[in-house]
């Protein structure tokens, strides 16, 4: 699997994720005490995040930090 695809992956798991608990971009990125268009970001791929960052999304979602490291369910991968 290329970078990109990895990023892609992930973003795909927090969209899963946030989406799954009914939650806006905005709604999480406030949550996780960060930008709604990094969060969008993410999403779509785009970032290389930090561990740091990783553990206040997955902070903000209820979730371990690995969970979001998991393979989304509608991964074609």
């Amino acid at each position: 699997m290329d970078e990109r695809a990895v990023l892609v992956e992930f973003g795909c798991r927090v969209r899963e994720l946030r989406e799954t608990r009914g939650l806006s971009q905005e709604r999480l990125a406030e949550l996780a005490h960060l930008h709604r268009t990094y969060i969008g970001s993410v999403e779509r791929g785009e970032r290389n995040i930090s561990l740091v960052n990783i553990h206040r999304i997955a902070r903000a979602l209820d979730v371990a930090s690995s969970e979001l490291l998991m393979k989304s369910d509608g991964s074609k991968n």
